[in-house]
């Protein structure tokens, strides 16, 4: 599934990469009002109604192979495995509550907690072991 999925993007890519080329490349309208006073030249490579066709036809191909390449990506990104059960069932399931909070003591990465009967000596004052520092 996942080189199916590379795959597919990887042909959105090129097609979004080539479609861009196809539009730049193609004539606006008003190009050809500007040849019909004789600033343009008229000579194209696929003749004077040619390209247009041709151009145009393919960027439609492109562009409907580009929205059905987005719309698979969008439904196989959002599939979710199938949870076995009804609703009701998972509802009816009981809750477990979460777990008491520990002491301060616990919570600070590097120490062990204190066991029943034990002491945990102290730091040297001058060594600044324990310390938290300022800002």
């Amino acid at each position: 599934m996942n080189v199916f999925l590379s795959a597919l993007l990887a042909i959105q890519i090129l097609t979004a990469l080539v479609m861009i080329g196809l539009i730049l490349i193609q004539h606006g309208k008003g190009a050809d009002m500007g040849a019909a006073f004789g600033s343009g030249s008229s000579g194209s490579l696929f003749g004077a109604s040619g390209s247009a066709n041709f151009l145009s036809r393919t960027t439609a191909v492109l562009a409907a192979v580009f929205f059905a390449c987005t719309l698979m990506l969008a439904y196989f990104g959002n599939l979710r495995p199938v949870e076995s059960g009804s609703v009701l069932d998972r509802a009816a399931a009981p809750v477990t509550a979460p777990a008491p909070a520990a002491s301060g003591a616990a919570q600070i990465p590097g120490t062990a907690p204190a066991q029943a009967g034990s002491t945990v000596p102290a730091a040297p004052a001058a060594s600044g072991a324990g310390q938290i520092p300022s800002k």
